[in-house]
């Protein structure tokens, strides 16, 4: 109890971000039973090496000053809690946690901790019977192996066969209905650019509830005109929904005859974007740089699950990347035989899995000798190669969550500050822009933070990054993984939620629209702020 006490009094500590009480309580549970398994083990260590023990009353008076020792120690951590997460919120601008939180914290603890337990002993159950039963026929060693390996097989067989079929069937129906769900307030687009109007042959119904926010949202030639006055154009939107066709070739065929159908080739700018598991895209991404090319511009994305990020990302990985890979294969097939001085500037688009998979898409050495113009690639996870690979060698000096890579000429990094001007340093002939905040769970989550301290948390830290966050082996793994479950709770531009005026400064830099002058940022990202404070909700 002692170990376990000291890693739930340690996961109280704050992380990335802030948390509710109900997944403080299930961080610190899993903490408190990680560390009473460490505790048992060592105590079986103890006992295999047969080393002396307390006995009698001196082993009595030694649970009761354990005892009072973590009774304190649960008591100081839990009270001091609430100050630690209040100071995330007041790095986001964020109210202060409620009063009643150490209580409730607790409670949920407690609760997991028994849960866990329950399951431990239910496995030390089993193997002693295997064991038991096992000992009359083989030596009593023997038996004990395995015991221990019918005991995993048996158990991890119900986790695998049971548990986890049932979640993600649950999962699987439960975002099947939410993706088929028509909003009454969606209504299908008259306008012949947008798939799923009457010109279209796509069924508005099969573009998925994500598809149909997409297409159904962004800004109108009138919005335009009434920003920039003449000179606008309608953008263009192409959206595939996962039941518009059968299989990956089909879909992306359909998104390419849409893109002829429409037009897009004629515009000035084309995006490709990869949505992410649900197959949500991100406004904030393309209302803005619609708005930046004065509505000259088709973007085009296929949806290739309806799941959460996370389980798409577990349990149908190859579905992203392969979906990724055949669209730009024919977008980028029919873009390279147009003429150079006729055919629109080509970038890719991804957030979170979306960049992941955006950047599985495509070989360099395919692309090459004919390469695109560019990427934004937001949020990006800790699997992304290109990510993994800048951020590993980056230029020295420079912090692991704002690196500079080989002087910013191909790959450039940003965050709420635009970090992308640099002066005398010309971009190559294709552009990479990662837009990361570095209290982003999902970009800085790393296994090896599990017995290691990641580089992330050296002096400088990231402004958004409480000073009071320290290392602690498996429990700040525990608070990562978590943190990435808890986002949902932070405001616009912390986190992994990213703010229309942060994307603004990285397709500037990016895609560098005709006539756009500092003063035409400054009005853009005032307009955009204006329709958050106005939206329902954040």
């Amino acid at each position: 109890m002692i170990v376990g006490t000291l890693l739930f009094a340690l996961s109280l500590t704050p992380s990335l971000l802030p948390r509710s009480a109900s997944m403080q309580g299930l961080v610190s549970g899993l903490s408190l039973a990680a560390g009473y398994g460490l505790g048992v083990l060592a105590d079986a260590l103890w006992r295999y090496l047969e080393l002396p023990r307390p006995k009698g009353r001196g082993r009595r008076l030694a649970r009761i000053a354990a005892g009072s020792a973590c009774a304190a120690t649960a008591a100081i951590f839990l009270w001091k809690a609430s100050d630690w997460q209040n100071s995330i919120r007041a790095l986001m601008l964020m109210p202060e946690a409620e009063g009643t939180r150490p209580l409730t914290v607790a409670l949920i603890a407690a609760a997991v901790f028994a849960a866990v337990l329950l399951v431990a002993r239910l496995f030390k159950l089993t193997y002693r019977a295997v064991a038991k039963s096992l000992a009359r026929y083989v030596p009593r060693r023997v038996s004990y192996l395995v015991a221990i390996v019918a005991a995993a097989a048996l158990f991890w067989s119900m986790i695998d066969g049971v548990l986890f079929r049932a979640v993600l069937h649950a999962a699987d129906n439960s975002f099947r209905q939410l993706d088929a769900l028509i909003e009454p307030d969606v209504e299908p687009p008259a306008d012949p650019l947008r798939s799923g109007s009457p010109a279209s042959p796509l069924d508005w119904q099969d573009l998925g509830r994500q598809g149909r926010a997409f297409i159904s949202s962004g800004p109108t030639r009138e919005d335009l005109r009434a920003f920039f006055g003449d000179d606008v154009s309608t953008p263009i939107r192409v959206y595939v929904g996962l039941n518009s066709a059968e299989t990956v070739e089909e879909r992306t065929r359909l998104a390419f005859e849409e893109l002829v159908r429409t037009g897009a080739f004629d515009r000035s700018v084309l995006v490709i974007v990869t949505p992410t598991g649900t197959g949500w895209v991100d406004p904030a991404a393309i209302d803005t740089v619609e708005y930046l090319h004065r509505g000259d511009i088709a973007s085009v994305a296929v949806q290739y699950s309806y799941l959460e990020s996370a389980l798409a990302l577990l349990f149908e990985p190859e579905q992203g990347e392969e979906t990724a890979e055949r669209l730009f294969e024919k977008v980028y097939g029919h873009w390279s035989k147009l003429p150079r001085d006729r055919r629109p500037a080509l970038y890719l688009h991804g957030l979170s899995l979306g960049s992941l998979n955006s950047d599985a898409s495509f070989d360099i050495y395919d692309v090459v000798g004919d390469v695109f113009q560019g990427a934004l690639w937001s949020g990006p996870p800790y699997g992304h190669a290109t990510w993994r690979s800048a951020t590993k060698r980056r230029d020295t000096g420079s912090p692991a969550w704002l690196p500079r890579f080989r002087g910013g000429t191909v790959i450039r990094f940003t965050n709420q500050r635009n970090h992308l001007e640099m002066p005398g340093v010309p971009w190559g002939p294709i552009r990479i822009v990662f837009l990361q905040y570095a209290s982003d769970p999902i970009t800085f989550f790393e296994p090896a933070m599990l017995y290691r301290a990641p580089e992330w948390l050296d002096p400088p830290r990231g402004p958004d990054v409480t000073p009071a966050l320290r290392w602690i082996p498996i429990v700040t793994t525990l608070q990562v993984v978590a943190d990435m479950r808890a986002g949902d709770i932070t405001p616009i531009g912390y986190g992994h939620k990213f703010a229309p005026e942060h994307y603004i400064d990285a397709w500037i830099a990016l895609t560098e629209p005709p006539a756009w002058t500092s003063a035409d940022t400054d009005r853009l990202k005032a307009h955009f702020a204006a329709k958050r404070r106005s939206a329902p909700h954040d």
